[in-house]
């Protein structure tokens, strides 16, 4: 197995879950900083609008809580994780190949994956891609197209603007390689789904100057 970069590691080497939490969940739209962390857990969690969609989910079924107040200092904290991670995936995409970039950080996305308990969740769509195409297309606003002939499926998140919290969205910084983390949780989703490995791609996104991020899932 790739191991990913010491100083990339070490980003996600917090101190406590709840700080990884920080990490973990996002609006739906860009934010600032000025935003207290309970006001912005509380606007994001409760608009359905945690990261990728993804957070809704855990808070719907139980398996996680909001998290408390915190200082301002713990804000400028994200702000400072936000803007070093933003720097070294640059780095990164200026220094390694994109299929070295892949295999880094798509690993990476098992650490939100297992954080919210996908697996756990996910049970009651095992072998039931209807189903679960019905529930993101109704509770994430997804729009998905799927080939039954091709076994091919579309996923459109259907915002125009970036959903990752991993980054600062008040930067100019465009971290394009961190998709590959969104590719790998999308890939990990739709295999739990399907009952057998299946394999996903980002085909648009907006930190790749697209106007929606897209992912190809080949279900076959």
């Amino acid at each position: 197995m790739l191991k990913c970069p010491n100083t990339f590691c070490d980003i996600f080497n917090l101190q406590t879950k709840e700080k990884l939490d920080k990490l973990l969940f996002n609006p739906y739209r860009p934010i600032t900083m000025s935003l207290s962390r309970k006001d912005f857990f509380k606007k994001a969690c409760l608009t359905g609008a945690c990261v990728c969609g993804f957070g809704p989910m855990v808070f719907s079924s139980g398996n996680s809580t909001l998290p408390s107040d915190s200082s301002e200092e713990e804000d400028k904290r994200l702000n400072l994780v936000q803007e070093y991670l933003g720097g070294l995936l640059v780095s990164m995409q200026d220094n390694l190949d994109s299929e070295e970039n892949r295999k880094i950080i798509k690993q990476l996305a098992q650490v939100h994956y297992k954080e919210l308990k996908m697996d756990e969740f996910l049970k009651p769509y095992e072998n039931n891609l209807p189903g679960f195409i019905d529930f993101i297309s109704k509770e994430w606003g997804w729009k998905i197209t799927y080939n039954e002939s091709t076994k091919v499926l579309i996923a459109d998140e259907n915002k125009n603007y970036c959903v990752c919290p991993m980054i600062n969205h008040n930067t100019a910084i465009k971290a394009a390689a961190l998709c590959y983390c969104s590719e790998g949780f999308a890939e990990a989703m739709f295999s739990k789904v399907a009952g057998h490995k299946v394999n996903a791609k980002v085909i648009s996104s907006i930190q790749r100057g697209n106007d929606r991020c897209k992912y190809q899932i080949d279900m076959g």
